[in-house]
């Protein structure tokens, strides 16, 4: 018989008075808790089932449209291309960009990257770029590799090209994580489909790291090497289980792991339930890999480490060199994340280039920005995060986009009242890249070569055991496994099992929900004085500082034994390693080709120098100035769409025009400044009254940061004299004052 509210009010438990109150109060907002916590569990579990059910399970925040299914293609993959659909009162300019993101399919399933309106997606969306989404289903195609992968994307970035022709610019693609290294491969082999790249948490380098930081890096070393990887899967019937990348995630925080995070819970029930339940659909919902897959992954990249060194080549023998990207570069770790801390994700640069000249030649550039705390899920879920670093880049991806080749730090400040030319800039934060060397990757800190030869021993040896485990014991584990057993295995898995013990499907998890609901009806929390409130704060202070010990132990004797064992002569020399060999072992190898390309466009650019009006002058004059100041801020950006409306004989450049100018003005500069800039009265209209209000364009970029001071004001009184301004400061001036301010569109 059911109880009228008044009733259970009645029922309730009566307050205890004297000195056993404190106690009696918590002693029942303990056990209303426990039933709390259970609860949600319980919903937990019954989620993780319905998310299994669903055909193409992911936590996306948004409606989406189907554009390319993988699984149509004639090489099949469990990929699939979306559009995002702009949510109500967004409107997205067709001339912008699109945005790209991609999820890493690292174990969990897809949609991180929009996981709320506070995310990569949602910003994007608020500087007006139109959205798509690569995600994947749980299981893979039989015999997908990571080829037909790479492929597919290639297709999918193709199809978003297609949609957009009036798009100023190629796509910006972000691979968060996993996926970055995936997008970095396939931007090596077709840059044609790529506008800037932004990688979010994303490990190139994966041997990189320092002492007594980042043990995951070790872990291949100390497990013997791939073969396991080849054991999992051939125990899953051909499949790897994504659990297992969770279960290793999740093994770098045990003291989060195996209590904070339910801990947080059942002190916050009230409030943490629904923000828990939101993140458990994403961190349970399992994907498999083919044992392709996961084999080339560890091979080539955990434990081989070859892609950053351009030793990994495609099935068809194609080398795989980095250095051929062509599009801006955006990375973006954390000090906070131990996952990819900022030498995986920075480390490359210093394998593939000498100098910041070498990045020049290649014309590439790279942005890079370190978060000072956040952690690795930070990087994709934190929305103070989304609301700034990932707001700047959305908003500001032109200004990347335009930099000249080169090396530089995102640097991003609070706008203030102060802030000079605040009505340039569009949120709540200044951009401002700032010019680097290889030198300020080092001071990160790295590996030395001592180092360097254990990481190559460990992997020769990774490569001996698999091929012993492939020669003695992969036919005797294959004849030994079924499909069924696989299955069975899979689902007996600790992760998946945790989730299945709590739902409904469990018979002893009946009565819960009944109970949970009388808990929530009658909830009497315990007053913030509560004296055992404290105690139990202290007693969770003290059980995570004891978990935290325990984990720096085991992390400090990891390294020291794969110090000690892969650091041994011995075992060098055994497996082909020189242990006295003092010449770096992973250096990207110069190609002579490059070199007599280089030479030849460094003679084509001299040909041209004389060449030009209006506009190179302007670039030309621009980039004197800026190459002294060593940075560029939205503000310059901002400005800068004044320079592409300046009235010539030509009609107005599009954005990728307006780079290759930019690009190539640059490279006059640094080949032959002084030629550069003299050939500058020559190309300018005779027209005094169009120089001096071109000049006055050019002052206004240049002093939209703030005035020009310094080295820097000398030269742009040189660009002066050049453009025959001089002798008129109040015209300029005048001229300056007038000039409108330009208009936030591209």
């Amino acid at each position: 018989m059911k109880t009228s509210p008044r009733q259970r009010t009645e029922t309730a438990i009566a307050p205890v008075s004297g000195p056993f109150a404190p106690a009696f109060e918590y002693m029942v907002d303990a056990a209303q808790r426990s039933l709390l916590v259970l609860d949600v569990m319980r919903q937990s579990g019954n989620q993780y089932r319905e998310h299994l059910a669903e055909t193409a399970p992911h936590v996306l925040d948004y409606e989406a449209e189907l554009v390319v299914d993988g699984r149509t293609l004639a090489r099949p993959v469990n990929y699939a291309l979306v559009r995002i659909v702009p949510p109500k009162g967004v409107t997205v300019d067709p001339a912008r960009r699109p945005f790209v993101v991609v999820d890493p399919r690292a174990g969990h399933g897809p949609g991180i990257g929009g996981f709320k309106a506070d995310s990569e997606i949602g910003v994007a969306f608020k500087a007006g770029h139109p959205c798509y989404f690569i995600g994947f289903l749980p299981e893979p195609m039989p015999g997908q590799t990571l080829g037909d992968i790479a492929r597919a994307e290639a297709i999918f970035l193709e199809r978003v090209i297609a949609l957009h022709p009036k798009a100023d610019g190629k796509p910006c693609v972000i691979g968060n994580c996993q996926a970055g290294w995936a997008i970095m491969i396939l931007a090596a082999l077709r840059p044609d489909l790529f506008g800037p790249i932004i990688l979010a948490g994303s490990p190139l380098s994966y041997w990189a790291g320092v002492r007594g930081k980042n043990p995951m890096r070790y872990s291949g070393g100390l497990l013997g090497g791939s073969w396991l990887t080849a054991l999992t899967s051939d125990l899953g019937h051909g499949i790897f289980d994504g659990a297992w990348l969770v279960q290793n995630f999740e093994s770098q925080n045990p003291a989060n792991t195996l209590w904070t995070k339910r801990y947080n819970l059942y002190s916050k029930i009230d409030t943490e339930a629904s923000r828990y339940l939101g993140f458990e659909r994403w961190w349970g919902g399992h994907v498999n890999l083919t044992a392709e897959e996961i084999q080339s992954i560890v091979d080539d990249l955990f434990v081989g480490n070859k892609l950053a060194a351009g030793a990994m080549r495609t099935p068809d023998g194609t080398s795989i060199d980095l250095r051929n990207i062509r599009s801006p570069i955006v990375v973006f770790c954390s000090k906070g994340d131990n996952i990819t801390p900022p030498q995986q994700a920075l480390g490359w640069i210093l394998d593939l280039y000498e100098d910041v000249d070498d990045i020049r030649s290649h014309g590439q550039t790279i942005v890079y920005t370190i978060h000072d705390s956040v952690g690795h899920l930070g990087i994709f879920v934190s929305a103070g995060v989304a609301r700034k670093e990932h707001d700047e880049f959305s908003s500001n991806i032109d200004l990347i986009d335009v930099l000249p080749p080169g090396l530089y730090e995102a640097v991003l400040r609070a706008k203030t009242e102060d802030t000079v030319g605040s009505d340039l800039v569009a949120g709540q934060w200044v951009m401002r890249c700032e010019a680097r060397t290889l030198d300020d990757i080092r001071a990160l800190g790295g590996n030395d070569l001592a180092d360097e030869r254990r990481f190559a021993t460990a992997a020769r040896v990774s490569e001996i055991n698999l091929a012993l485990y492939r020669a003695f014991a992969q036919p005797v584990v294959r004849a030994m496994t079924s499909a069924p057993i696989a299955d069975a295995m899979r689902q007996l898995h600790p992760l998946r099992l945790q989730y299945e013990l709590f739902s409904d499907a469990n018979p002893l998890m009946a009565p819960v929900k009944a109970m949970a609901e009388r808990a929530r009806e009658d909830r009497q929390p315990a007053s913030a004085d509560n004296p055992f409130l404290a105690l139990q704060e202290t007693i969770s202070k003290q059980i995570v500082a004891s978990l935290d010990a325990w984990r720096d132990t085991t992390e400090s004797l990891s390294e020291s034994m794969f110090l000690s064992i892969y650091g041994s002569p011995a075992l060098q020399a055994a497996v082909g390693i020189d242990p006295t060999d003092e010449r770096p072992l992973r250096k990207a190898e110069t190609s002579p080709l490059h070199r007599e390309l280089l030479q030849s466009r460094i003679a084509e650019l001299r040909s041209r120098i004389a060449t030009g009006g209006l506009r190179e002058c302007l670039v030309r004059g621009l980039l004197y100035v800026g190459m002294e100041r060593g940075h560029a801020d939205e503000r310059g950006l901002a400005a800068i769409r004044g320079l592409r409306t300046v009235q010539d004989d030509k009609p107005r450049l599009t954005l990728s025009e307006f780079k290759a100018l930019v690009r190539e003005q640059y490279y006059m500069l640094l080949i032959d400044q002084e030629a550069t800039l003299g050939a500058i009265p020559d190309l300018l209209p005779s027209d005094r009254d169009v120089r001096r209000k071109a000049f006055a364009a050019l002052h206004r970029v240049l002093s939209a940061a703030g005035e020009v001071a310094g080295e820097a004001a000398h030269r742009l009184r040189r660009v002066a004299e050049l453009f025959d301004v001089k002798a008129e400061p109040a015209a300029a001036a005048d001229a300056i004052v007038a000039f409108k301010r330009p208009a936030k569109a591209s």
